[in-house]
C-alpha cells in the first residue's frame, strides 16, 4: 500500500470468542451510520461462510484469514469506507501486520475473562472444545495472544455496551476520524 493517508479508518475488535466483538461492532456501525459516516461491518463468522470458506482453523489458515480480512478493509477504506471487524485475530504478529499494511488502524481489545466468555457462550462451543470435539478453539486448545499496545482496550465484563461504544467513539474524535458536530450529535441522541 502506499504511504499516501488514507481516507478510511478500520476499527479492528479482537478478543476471545465471547468476549462481545459482535454485539459490539454491531452496536458501533449503528452509531456511526446515525452520525453519517459511511462503514462498514466485517464479521468473523460471516467472512468465514464466504471469503474465507475451506479455511481450516491452523496457525497459517488463520493468518491467511486475517490477511484476506485486512486486505478487504484496506480497499474499502481506499475508497473512504470506514470498517469496523470483528474477529478473534489471535496472533500478534498477524495483527501488527495489519497495522504496517492499513494507514488508519485502530486495534480495538475487547477484553473478557475466559470465565466470562464461557459463561456467555450460548452456541456451546467452549464445552465442546474442553471435551475434544473443537480441536484448536482459541483459548482453550490453541493460543490467544493479547495485544501488548492496543490502542483502546474494553472491558467488556465491567463495562456496558453503551459505555464501551462511547469509549471508540471518542477515540474516533481524537484521531480525527469524526468531529466535534459528531459527537455532540451522539450525545444528543444518547448514541454513547
Amino acid at each position: 500500500m502506499s504511504n499516501i493517508k488514507s481516507p478510511g479508518f478500520t476499527c479492528w475488535l479482537t478478543g476471545l470468542s465471547g468476549a462481545g466483538k459482535s454485539t459490539l461492532a454491531v452496536e458501533i456501525v449503528r452509531a456511526l451510520e446515525h452520525l453519517s459516516v459511511p462503514c462498514e461491518y466485517l464479521d468473523g463468522d460471516i467472512i468465514r461462510t464466504n471469503l474465507s470458506k475451506g479455511l481450516g482453523f491452523s496457525c497459517e489458515d488463520r493468518k491467511t484469514n486475517i490477511a484476506r480480512v485486512g486486505f478487504v478493509s484496506g480497499l474499502l477504506n481506499k475508497h473512504g469506507i470506514n470498517t469496523v471487524v470483528a474477529l478473534i485475530s489471535p496472533y500478534r504478529d498477524a495483527r501488527e501486520q495489519l497495522r504496517l499494511n492499513l494507514p488508519n488502524f485502530i486495534e480495538v481489545y475487547v477484553d473478557a475473562p475466559l470465565e466470562v466468555c464461557m459463561e456467555r457462550d450460548v452456541k456451546g462451543l467452549y464445552k465442546k472444545a474442553i471435551a475434544g470435539e473443537i480441536p484448536e478453539f482459541t483459548g482453550i486448545s490453541s493460543l490467544y495472544e493479547p495485544p501488548l499496545n492496543p490502542d483502546l482496550i474494553l472491558k467488556t465484563h465491567k463495562e456496558t455496551i453503551a459505555e464501551c461504544v462511547e469509549k471508540v467513539l471518542r477515540h474516533l474524535f481524537y484521531r480525527g476520524f469524526i468531529t466535534q458536530a459528531s459527537m455532540a450529535m451522539a450525545t444528543v441522541i444518547k448514541l454513547c
